[in-house]
């Protein structure tokens, strides 16, 4: 099992990683066997999915500043950030993280519609 310090790290990592547009950090953070992510439009979609549709986003983001970050149970990190766009415009998400035994993001659940 993956430390939890660890676990925020990776998930920092994964913010990062889309500040930055670093696909091959975040492809090393997401498990290759298992992902699933979901959000209210991409519900339940695989990896590949996940490349097509929501990595594009990378290049629209311009930082995360990361109000919450906290462990779960079973696996879990809570994150909810405000992030700022290219264009200046800013919203508010909150994102739960599953890892699996390897320390890789299994699952992911993303919760949003606050634009500020």
């Amino acid at each position: 099992m993956v430390p939890p310090h660890d676990r925020l790290a990776r998930a920092r990592d994964a913010y990062r990683a889309y500040e930055t547009g670093d696909r091959a950090l975040i492809e090393r953070l997401l498990s290759e066997r298992d992902f699933v992510f979901s959000s209210p439009p991409d519900p339940g979609i695989d990896r590949a999915a996940y490349f097509e549709r929501c990595w594009p986003n990378a290049g629209r983001i311009r930082s995360y500043a990361l109000e919450r970050l906290l462990e779960l149970e079973g696996g879990e990190v809570l994150v909810t950030y405000e992030a700022e766009r290219t264009d200046g415009t800013r919203f508010r998400n909150t994102e739960i993280l599953t890892f699996d035994g390897d320390g890789r993001i299994c699952r992911v659940e993303v919760y949003f519609g606050w634009d500020l």
